[in-house]
């Protein structure tokens, strides 16, 4: 008995199978996931940005109840956007896995847990109205993926409503700002985003972000970046 009779006894015609192949593998090229590693200070607004980015309210954030595990532990929160955008003349889905990462910095054992495949885009998010001397951040960042990961980063800037009511323009602020974020401003290739915290971030400002995310990953050609595992952080 060939393997034809053996696939017609089970019940799956050769035609079937080979159906069911090309389904499978449409739909994974017609599917994009992306990792995305939150960094930034207390405060900074790191889970905020994350619900942004998964539409939802998941991520605890400084209004929620004091001494959660996401202060001091790193946590994953996933979703997926079918139809997002268009890859290639066909309609694909964008699942986007985000990470929020605890203020004093996670160790490379815990990113590369969670993302054993690397990470496609860094949000580097800093708080418009409190400039902490960050250059730890960058120094943290390079340990764990090396020098390019300026290539893969964003800066997210919150509580961008601040600037309104002393009526400074983004571009006037960062000329204004001091020397390691206007600095680390100009590095990034997936530049500046700044955020009104006056507004429902998942239901107006999401989009806007996750495009801007989608974008950046094109540029790399959606390679992910490799965590340093052997460095000692």
């Amino acid at each position: 008995m060939d393997l034809r009779d053996k696939l017609r006894i089970h019940g799956n015609s050769p035609s079937n199978i080979l159906s069911k192949w090309y389904r499978n593998k449409s739909d994974q090229q017609n599917a994009l996931a992306l990792n995305v590693l939150l960094l930034g200070d207390r405060q900074s607004g790191r889970s905020s940005v994350g619900n942004a980015l998964i539409g939802a309210h998941d991520f605890q954030t400084g209004r929620g109840a004091p001494g959660v595990s996401t202060e001091t532990e790193c946590r994953l929160l996933s979703r997926n956007f079918p139809k997002y955008f268009r890859r290639q003349g066909a309609e694909s889905d964008l699942g986007l896995r985000v990470i929020d990462t605890p203020p004093q910095m996670p160790h490379a054992q815990s990113v590369h847990k969670l993302c054993p495949e690397g990470v496609h885009v860094v949000v580097i998010v800093v708080r418009a109205d409190l400039l902490r001397e960050n250059a730890h951040l960058q120094q943290h960042t390079e340990s764990l993926f090396g020098p390019e990961w300026y290539n893969h980063a964003l800066l997210v800037i919150t509580h961008a409503d601040h600037l309104k009511e002393a009526e400074l323009h983004p571009p006037v602020y960062l000329s204004r700002t001091t020397d390691w974020l206007r600095a680390l401003a100009e590095k990034v290739s997936g530049g500046v985003c700044f955020l009104d915290n006056s507004c429902d971030w998942p239901s107006i400002r999401g989009r806007p972000l996750r495009d801007r995310l989608l974008n950046l990953s094109a540029k790399n050609h959606h390679q992910a970046l490799r965590v340093r595992t052997e460095v000692s952080l």
